[in-house]
Parts: structure tokens; sequence; C-alpha cells
């Protein structure tokens, strides 16, 4: 931590402050703000990820750790036909909102979907159970789909899924 003196002279308007052995004049004293030593310990290499979801031009940052659930699974989205239905966690299902039907986790937990193929991840809420079909992982709402898919014409999706913690 770096030391910080000043000296004051009769009848005089200039001080010294003295750095690690660096002796610095100062020509007016109430120009002078007390430095401000910085911290010297090293952050974690931990990376913290702060995705973005935007919803009709409003920014929500999610901060938090991602960690790993599954790769390669099979992802689709769901028909126009349950639009409006109660989801099993009883709110509206909506399929232009980013939420996702899983078979253990639990209700309100935030996914990160990664589509394999191109990169491009989405962050989805957990508010239904399903799919009900055994080569797949996971249902997203069709706007959550549409946004990682390179094909649209396409049903499913190989994506990876994190939780965040």
């Amino acid at each position: 931590m770096a030391q910080v003196a000043t000296k004051e002279k009769s009848k005089s308007t200039s001080t010294t402050v003295s750095k690690d052995l660096k002796t610095v004049p100062i020509a007016n004293k109430d120009k002078v703000k007390t430095p401000v030593v910085k911290d010297t310990l090293k952050k974690e290499k931990a990376a913290l990820v702060q995705p973005e979801i935007i919803f009709n031009d409003t920014v929500i940052a999610v901060k938090g750790k991602f960690k790993l659930y599954k790769k390669d699974v099979h992802a689709s989205y769901y028909a126009n036909k349950f639009n409006g239905r109660r989801t099993a966690s009883g709110q509206r299902f909506d399929n232009a909102k980013y939420t996702a039907a899983h078979r253990k986790f639990p209700f309100g937990t935030k996914l990160r979907i990664t589509n394999e193929a191109n990169g491009l991840s989405v962050i989805v809420e957990v508010t239904d159970r399903g799919p009900f079909s055994r080569g797949r992982e996971i249902d997203l709402s069709k706007k959550a789909f549409m946004e990682i898919a390179t094909n649209q014409n396409s049903g499913s999706v190989i994506v990876k899924i994190e939780e965040i913690n």
C-alpha cells in the first residue's frame, strides 16, 4: 500500500506528497485530491458471464455463472395450439415469450440454450413440464426457438443446455 505524507511549510501554499520514496511538489493545497490506492489483489479467473435478454426494447441483464447440464440434445418448439393454455406451473403459455418446458428443472429456473451448429444462444425460463417424446430433452417457445435456429423450417435443433446459478 502506498504511504501518503503531506508536509506544510509556514505561510506557503505548496505541499509535497511522498509516494514510495518519490517526492512530488504540488502547487496549490486546495486542488489536491487524496490519492486512491487501488486494490492489489488479483481477481479470480472464474469468468462471470453477463448475458442480456431483450424484451420489447428493454434490456434485462442476468448475472451469474453458467453450469453445463447437457450437450448434444434435441430441442423442439411448442405448436401454436398451446398458445393461451395453462402450463404445469399455472401460468398462461405465450409463444411470444422466452419460456421452456423441461422434465426435471424446477419452475422458474433460468437456462441458457445454445445452438451447437451456429453458437447462437437464448435465455429461457422453465414454466412447464415436457417434452413427452423420448428423443427430445427440452421444448422452447416459438420465439426462443426461431432466434437460435439456422433453418427456420426445421422442427428441432441440437443444443447445449446450461443452468444459470
